[in-house]
């Protein structure tokens, strides 16, 4: 089963001779519990991509469609509902609400949506995480690493169809890279949680299921690695 399509997406900024084509008519798709890396050179549209499988930012022209849904086609309001429940981003820089606790950072998407959070769903992830006495500190409390853990438990809490995340160990050291690698690839194996990670590293890379290349806004290659 799909659990997204990418039909034709294209992103073009400017006009003329201003025009820049960051994507380029790009299809592929993504089956659900697998777990995809894409990877590319600085300015190949690689983060451009991750943005519009996000619903961050809207194509030029194109479909995106997660679990069915044609995330382009929802209004600003359904989209916004749309992202919270099915889109779990990470992103490089942890992204935290600085005046908020761990545990009121790991549910905000619940809280937002106004819906109740799982407790027993909760606990499983802040355990599997390792925030258990961690709970009511503050980002800033926090390590590099386990503001990470942070912002992929924020990601996993209302148990969305994909995760999407940006370079989520550019900003670590060895040891918490391994750590976090570790825990994504784990509720990908465990609880069969689509994984997209945009990443430079070939380490990174080479323990994903498919490596998609993109270069100059076109996928240069979409090579199994593991089946």
């Amino acid at each position: 089963m799909n659990i997204l399509e990418v039909q034709h997406l294209s992103k073009v900024y400017g006009k003329d001779e201003m025009e820049v084509r960051a994507l380029d008519d790009v299809s592929f798709t993504v089956k659900k519990g697998e777990f995809v890396c894409i990877v590319g050179p600085s300015g190949s549209g690689k983060s451009t991509l991750l943005h519009l499988l996000g619903g961050v930012d809207v194509p030029t022209s194109g479909q995106v469609l997660i679990d069915n849904t044609d995330i382009y086609k929802l209004d600003e309001t359904q989209l916004a509902i749309f992202r919270r429940r099915q889109i779990g981003l990470i992103y490089q820089f942890y992204n935290l609400i600085p005046i908020l606790t761990v545990e009121e950072n790991i549910t905000l998407p619940m809280l937002l949506d106004e819906q109740k959070v799982d407790a027993a769903h909760l606990e499983r992830i802040i355990g599997i995480l390792g925030l258990s006495n961690r709970l009511t500190h503050l980002p800033n409390q926090l390590s590099g690493g386990q503001q990470q853990r942070v912002s992929i438990g924020r990601a996993l809490i209302s148990n969305p169809a994909i995760i999407l995340a940006d370079e989520p160990t550019g900003n670590l050291d060895s040891q918490n890279s391994e750590e976090i690698m570790s825990l994504l690839k784990l509720f990908n194996k465990k609880f069969n949680q689509t994984l997209i990670i945009i990443t430079h590293d070939e380490r990174i890379a080479l323990q994903a299921d498919r490596i998609i290349s993109i270069e100059d806004g076109k996928i240069a290659k979409n090579e199994v690695v593991r089946s």
